[in-house]
């Protein structure tokens, strides 16, 4: 590489995190600054899924990583009522096989605070408590409010769903749009869990879905088996423009009456929850501004429903494309092209991921009626058997979850070098 970059990242979530890796790991300057004050256990559970899994090697992250979390060995859909649906139970050697690489679960912290660890290992300086002001394009520099100004040659929106780069870039507030859902947040150590059935239902690890009218709920564990993330998805009855708050323990019992035994009595154990607005935004028109010192990644350009649990995963994709491609520039002047290519190659993929969540949605949450009954003759005939075909569970369908689980984005930017190797080539005059 004959030129590097110094490289502005706004915010530490994920997406920041991979894309200050990936561009540190290939002799660019990072900085990252973000709002927060530390880095603390916001959220809950992630399904980490192959695609994104691969890269924790490529990235080198700290075996913490690996002692944190959990690979379940079975995925299994059941109706609200209990009755199983679909049903694999060698999940996690299906997956290995087929993509070589594992799918698995773990706090959102651990993953953070591991991604975080190697940032500061490759020389990226991590400021917090820096909130932005101001964005200036040409050339590019972030004011926070604290009075502070970061030059560089290129910044990173990475400032998720409410992002104000985003609105730097198009002139105006642009508030995320309500999608008509909401999620429950439940975590339960397995200590407050008395069941003896239920707590090896925790420590044995496991992904379980109930799909119902309207709603469907998520279960898996984490940290080793010491806990188990409950994600209870519903029609959204947050007032306009909250979108977190306390909710009542007692409300979202009511909301499963006469659901799955096994999935209340997981309820009765919880003693607090919060309620989360799931939100999206209108596709963007493009990630990268007219000047190429502004680029987008992750929940600042294409958020999306948790449904297929690629909003995280898709977001380390793009760290990974983003900061691979800057690897091989060789002059500043490339990097136009450079930012053309990323968008080209991650905008569509993650527009796409976006879309099919809603459709998950759709297969999820049928009410009773003759499309829901057509919808479990689909899952029942293909129950105990090899799935072919179109599949109401794109965790399984043969269809989507190659699409989703065998992108590998290290090779995405080795093919797109080899595509293009106009790009990458300086010129001696």
């Amino acid at each position: 590489m004959q030129d590097h970059l110094h490289i502005i990242i706004v915010g530490a979530g994920l997406s920041g995190l991979a894309t200050a890796i990936s561009c540190a790991q290939t002799g660019h300057t990072v900085e990252v600054i973000e709002q927060a004050q530390e880095l603390a256990e916001v959220g809950a559970g992630l399904q980490v899924t192959p695609n994104a899994s691969r890269l924790f090697k490529h990235w080198g992250l700290p075996d913490s990583i690996w002692h944190s979390v959990v690979e379940p060995k079975t995925l299994t859909v059941h109706r609200y009522t209990g009755a199983v649906l679909a049903h694999d139970d060698t999940f996690d050697t299906h997956i290995r096989a087929r993509y070589v690489a594992p799918f698995v679960d773990v706090h959102r912290v651990d993953l953070q605070q591991a991604l975080y660890a190697r940032a500061t290992d490759l020389g990226v300086r991590i400021h917090l408590s820096e909130r932005l002001k101001t964005l200036e394009e040409s050339p590019a520099m972030v004011t926070t409010e604290s009075g502070n100004q970061y030059r560089g040659d290129l910044i990173v929106a990475a400032d998720g769903l409410w992002s104000r780069c985003r609105e730097c870039l198009v002139g105006r507030k642009d508030d995320p749009l309500p999608t008509g859902d909401l999620a429950y947040r439940v975590v339960l150590e397995v200590d407050q869990i008395a069941d003896p059935k239920l707590r090896a239902w925790v420590q044995n690890p496991q992904v379980h879905f109930w799909v119902g009218p309207g709603a469907h709920v998520v279960s898996y564990s984490m940290r080793r088996g010491d806990m188990i993330n409950i994600v209870l998805l519903v029609p959204d009855n947050l007032p306009p423009g909250v979108s977190r708050q306390q909710g009542s323990v007692e409300e979202m019992r009511a909301l499963f009456t006469g659901w799955d035994p096994v999935l209340t009595q997981f309820l009765s154990y919880v003693d607090k929850v919060d309620k989360w607005k799931l939100m999206h935004h209108a596709e963007m028109d493009t990630w990268i501004n007219d000047s190429s010192t502004l680029v987008f990644v992750g929940d600042a350009c294409h958020p999306m429903l948790p449904y297929l649990a690629q909003g995280a995963n898709s977001s380390l994709e793009d760290g990974a494309v983003l900061g691979g491609l800057l690897g091989h520039l060789k002059s500043k002047s490339q990097l136009p092209q450079i930012l053309r290519l990323y968008e080209s190659l991650r905008k569509s993929r993650g527009e796409a991921i976006a879309r099919e969540t809603f459709k998950q949605r759709h297969d999820f949450h049928m009410p009773d009626g003759p499309e829901q009954v057509k919808r479990d003759e689909v899952f029942l005939s293909q129950l105990g058997a090899e799935i072919r075909g179109a599949f109401p569970s794109r965790w399984t369908c043969p269809e989507v979850q190659p699409w989703l689980y065998g992108y590998d984005a290290v090779k995405e930017v080795e093919d797109a070098v080899a595509r293009n190797p106009g790009i990458f080539v300086t010129s001696n005059l």
